[in-house]
């Protein structure tokens, strides 16, 4: 089955160890198995040369942020999709909950925001698991949380809220959501067996 899609950017957006990673390539496979030529642009925050989680800085939050940009831009001119873990506006949380709000930085996030085919918010359903990254204290993890729901409604942007209480249909709303076939086709490993040479 070939799905025809041009320009789809989807991001996973919320706090950190709510399971977004393992959504972004849960939703990258199903794409490959529609034939979309896909990728997935990770989290930044994991190469960030400066502080991150409660020890950080304007600084990491701005590289943070115009690494992510940077990023989409790149891999956008590659693919006909790309999956995103967070979106500009999960890391100018993190830099809201550092150092407060910052209006120069708001018409660029609004701009950036606009971008997004979808965003997909993703609840919190249990307490972050340590990674060698991710702060593990979940006080933090929920003030995060409580500010991205913050931003969501302050910029007026239209999201699919996932049910915590459905984590195993996640991935199904996500695609109808998207406009995509919701049973996706298993890859079949014998499908270029020509059954001559058997």
């Amino acid at each position: 089955m070939q799905v025809i899609v041009t320009d789809m950017k989807i991001a996973f957006i919320g706090t950190h160890g709510v399971g977004k990673t393992t959504l972004c390539f849960e939703l990258a496979a199903c794409l490959k198995r529609l034939d979309v030529s896909v990728d997935v642009v990770k989290e930044v925050a994991r190469h960030c040369p400066l502080p991150i989680n409660r020890d950080t800085t304007l600084d990491a939050q701005q590289w943070i942020l115009h690494t992510q940009i940077a990023q989409e831009i790149a891999t956008s001119q590659a693919y006909e999709a790309i999956v995103c873990d967070r979106a500009v506006l999960d890391n100018y949380a993190y830099l809201v909950h550092a150092t407060g709000r910052k209006p120069e930085f708001e018409q660029l996030i609004r701009h950036w925001m606009s971008t997004y085919s979808m965003l997909v918010k993703v609840p919190v359903i249990a307490p972050p698991a340590f990674d060698g990254t991710r702060d593990i204290s979940v006080d933090f993890q929920l003030e995060i949380d409580k500010v991205i729901t913050e931003l969501i409604a302050d910029f007026q942007l239209e999201t699919v809220e996932l049910d915590a209480a459905d984590r195993n249909n996640w991935i199904r709303v996500v695609l109808r959501n998207a406009g995509l076939p919701e049973n996706t086709p298993q890859l079949d490993l014998f499908n270029n067996i020509n059954n001559e040479t058997l």
